[in-house]
């Protein structure tokens, strides 16, 4: 079948309905389902020479598309489909960014490690929250708010506090960018365990997997 200049601008047209629409519905699904804040994000545009430019317009941008829109309307949890469509016709394309520290903080390992831990978390049948996966190589555990602050406390009764582990910790102030969306024009971010109703509105304690995403942590730095 031949292709005509107006059939590939229909196909790219609604390619782009399509991506927004599954924006929108994970927006909803977000909000709605599992009871989370959504703040519409930046993205990162492709320039010359191999350079990315962020979507904001700044010039020294320091974070291109990886922080939050300054004129975007945050979502608060419970916003259904048409809110979602309505914010995201103000802002199209914008990412989708979760705001960390309030439903939940984030602690933030290696791929390799996360998924190491994640089997041997599973194993030992402890509670367990989503799970996402940045295309950076980084693997986000979701865990109740505060852990943030815990984080030293914790790494130091378990007596991980003198190694030198690739594990952190995100709390309030930061963002993660939710699946689909791209991250900082790395590739878009992926759910390597998905939320569910008894885990997104009840992430488990930190001290629960600390010990064990250090020990990941520690082996695969080995």
């Amino acid at each position: 079948m031949g292709f005509t200049i107006g059939g590939i601008r229909e196909m790219r047209s609604s390619s782009r309905r399509r991506a927004r629409s599954t924006e929108i519905s994970a927006v909803a699904e977000y909000t709605g389902l599992w009871g989370w804040d959504v703040v519409p994000g930046a993205r990162a545009v492709r320039a010359g020479s191999g350079r990315t430019d962020c979507s904001c317009g700044a010039d020294d941008c320091p974070s291109p598309g990886a922080h939050p829109l300054a004129f975007g309307e945050e979502l608060v949890a419970g916003a259904g489909w048409e809110k979602a469509a309505a914010a995201w016709a103000e802002t199209p394309g914008a990412a989708i960014l979760l705001p960390v520290g309030r439903s939940f903080d984030l602690l933030d390992v290696p791929e390799a490690a996360g998924r190491n831990a994640l089997a041997r978390l599973e194993r030992m049948g402890l509670p367990l929250g989503p799970v996402a996966v940045a295309p950076t190589g980084r693997a986000l555990f979701f865990v109740a708010p505060g852990a943030a602050g815990q984080l030293p406390d914790l790494l130091y009764r378990m007596g991980w506090d003198d190694a030198s582990l690739d594990l952190r910790s995100l709390g309030p102030g930061d963002h993660l960018t939710a699946p689909p969306s791209d991250l900082g024009g790395h590739g878009p971010v992926r759910w390597l365990r998905p939320p569910t109703l008894d885990t997104a509105g009840r992430p488990p304690q930190a001290r629960l997997m600390v010990g064990t995403l250090a020990y990941a942590c520690n082996r695969s730095a080995v």
